[in-house]
């Protein structure tokens, strides 16, 4: 015979995502030297470490051409490319990182519509 599933409260979930935000981030961006598309990335990531994560974030910046073994360790095929190693899972985002939405889905945060709701 199968127990009914408890049922989750909004409170419960909001808890969680509050338990979440509390987490620290590790984040490593790959950058292909000091190109438009390289200096951009490592502003907007670091605007979202320092708005959004408000101090529970490492980031470090390799550049794939001063430290290619690294970039091959850590598998990277395109840059600009975003590893969120903690809090697991972890997660690869590559491209531009200009759009917030698929940041905030990516390192699996609320999105800011949600947050200030």
């Amino acid at each position: 015979m199968k127990r009914p599933k408890p049922k989750r409260s909004k409170t419960g979930s909001k808890k969680a995502a509050a338990a979440k935000r509390k987490d620290k981030y590790v984040l490593r961006l790959y950058v292909a030297g000091a190109s438009a598309r390289s200096r951009q990335a490592i502003l907007r990531v670091r605007e979202l470490c320092a708005n959004e994560l408000k101090g529970q974030c490492t980031l470090e910046v390799i550049d794939v051409y001063q430290d290619p073994i690294r970039a091959r360790d850590g598998q990277i095929v395109a840059t600009p490319t975003l590893v969120k190693e903690l809090p697991l899972p972890v997660r690869h985002l590559i491209g531009a990182l200009t759009n917030s939405g698929h940041l905030f889905v990516g390192l699996g945060l609320e999105t800011p519509h949600k947050s200030r709701a």
